[in-house]
């Protein structure tokens, strides 16, 4: 089989990870891969705020959870309120993706560049796990001017990166096959 379709059909979103930092040259890897996504109308709307920092990782999933005990939703408040819960999983990188707000369609671009930024990582034996729920944490003007979100740009989500540590292969729940149809 083809090695990208291989890499595709792998990838699963990884929840335990090592301690140790993922090498500069891999983690340029992945996001030169982010930056070579389509965009609409070649906009390339993305910006990639890569934060390695322990504390500034747990001051996020820290208050991403205390906004989370805060909501009408009752899965998000349990969430947010379940000391066991670690929403960054304690990757050792953390890559917040925002989106430049005047793009036609920055969030869909966003998106394709996460997707491959988790394939790359797949490609390169590292674990990733798209964020979504760190985004309470991201709606704070002030927060995410701290991390240096240019002006004009939103933060959309969070993709936590490291070496897995993993005791059993992680399979792939079971797929919907009957989600085509053809129009000939």
């Amino acid at each position: 089989m083809n090695e990208v379709l291989k890499v595709i059909r792998n990838r699963r979103s990884v929840r335990k990870y090592l301690p140790t930092q993922i090498k500069q040259g891999d983690l340029d890897l992945i996001i030169e891969s982010g930056i070579y996504a389509p965009s609409g109308h070649n906009d390339q709307p993305w910006h990639f705020t890569v934060i390695q920092n322990k504390e500034i990782i747990k001051h996020i999933n820290d208050k991403s959870k205390e906004l989370m005990a805060e909501s009408e939703i009752s899965w998000i408040k349990n969430m947010g309120l379940n000391p066991k819960v670690n929403l960054t999983y304690d990757a050792p990188t953390l890559i917040i993706v925002s989106g430049n707000k005047s793009a036609l369609s920055p969030k869909v671009d966003c998106s394709a560049a996460i997707q491959n930024m988790l394939l790359s990582a797949e490609s390169l034996n590292i674990g990733s796990v798209w964020i979504g729920l760190i985004t309470f944490f991201l709606k704070l003007e002030d927060e995410a001017r701290k991390l240096g979100i240019p002006e004009g740009y939103e933060p959309y989500y969070g993709v936590a990166l490291g070496y897995k540590s993993i005791d059993k292969e992680i399979i792939a729940p079971k797929r919907k096959l009957n989600a085509v149809n053809y129009i000939r």
